[in-house]
């Protein structure tokens, strides 16, 4: 059994397509097809379902498709040790992260290659429930997300708790307060996050607890589209800073908190292991001393459009 054989399953589970696979390994289709079925021979089982095309995995295949991932993973582990044992100089991170906390991934993401200057990143947008999944199949080292400590298998430091602030552009036309209510929010067109999404149901919490049904117009799971239908002047949002990129903070979208403050905490996850890699022990490890609620909570801070000129 090699190594390559193991990297070819996993090429496979995630392009569902030889082809594509293939390509993804650098190798032909004929030797990955190959591959493949000696290691089926080896093993004495058939691990694919084929027809003219991919087919599947059997249910011996989809075990065998677990220890895959666990052995590549403890591998790339093995080789960051070695490479990594004197000095963190580099190294590998793969997050995922719910879209609420794309900002503070960014800051994160910064610091983590300030403090490793060789390290690469890859940062996924996911679900909470897809974040705890990939985690335990090993395919992403940490994730940020809403954690409630219920999964033995994963730990978590808290990050921040969010902080929901009222969205407007000038076009709008608000009145000029300094923070807004649930229910006064509530009765403005709204664009929000679709109910797929966890933070969602944190913001239809706050408004249950304020009495208020909330006038909403567009729903979307896409950052941008939020931006883009804010900047009309036709909607309003309501979202938490941490899900703000910079070009927010700087085009002119106002920003009001609400209150009361429906708090929500954030943390840092990682599937909870004796000997983790070296790369994911060296930011774990720094996270703890970066103020993200500092510097999230800053931009409330900033002196009001209004008042500043």
């Amino acid at each position: 059994m090699f190594v390559r054989q193991l990297h070819y399953l996993v090429a496979l589970a995630e392009h569902k397509h030889f082809a594509h696979a293939a390509e993804s390994c650098w190798v032909s289709q004929p030797a990955l097809s190959a591959g493949i079925r000696q290691l089926e021979r080896e093993l004495g089982i058939m691990i694919i379902l084929r027809d003219r095309r991919f087919q599947g995995f059997t249910p011996e295949g989809e075990r065998v498709l677990v220890w895959a991932r666990q052995t590549l993973a403890s591998l790339e582990g093995l080789r960051q040790e070695a490479a990594l044992a004197q000095l963190v100089a580099g190294g590998h991170l793969a997050i995922g992260t719910v879209p609420s906390a794309l900002r503070a991934v960014s800051m994160l993401a910064s610091e983590y290659r300030r403090a490793i200057p060789k390290l690469t990143l890859e940062v996924f947008s996911l679900s909470t429930r897809d974040i705890f999944h990939r985690l335990k199949n090993k395919e992403i080292h940490l994730g940020i997300a809403y954690a409630d400590g219920s999964d033995a298998a994963i730990e978590g430091i808290v990050l921040y708790s969010e902080r929901f602030v009222l969205l407007s552009s000038d076009q709008a036309g608000l009145p000029n307060k300094s923070s807004y209510s649930w229910a006064e929010a509530a009765r403005l067109p709204l664009c929000l996050f679709n109910h797929e999404m966890q933070n969602r149901k944190i913001v239809d919490a706050a408004l249950l607890q304020a009495g208020v049904a909330p006038n909403v117009v567009v729903e979307t799971n896409t950052l941008s589209v939020l931006y883009e239908e804010v900047r009309t002047g036709e909607v309003c949002s309501i979202a938490p800073v941490s899900a703000l990129p910079d070009y927010f903070l700087a085009s002119g979208i106002n920003i009001r908190p609400l209150e009361p403050q429906q708090l929500s905490a954030m943390s840092l996850l990682r599937l909870r292991q004796e000997t983790p890699p070296a790369v994911v022990g060296a930011a774990w490890d720094m996270t703890p001393q970066l103020d993200l609620q500092g510097r999230l909570d800053g931009v409330l801070e900033r002196p009001a459009p209004w008042l500043a000129s």
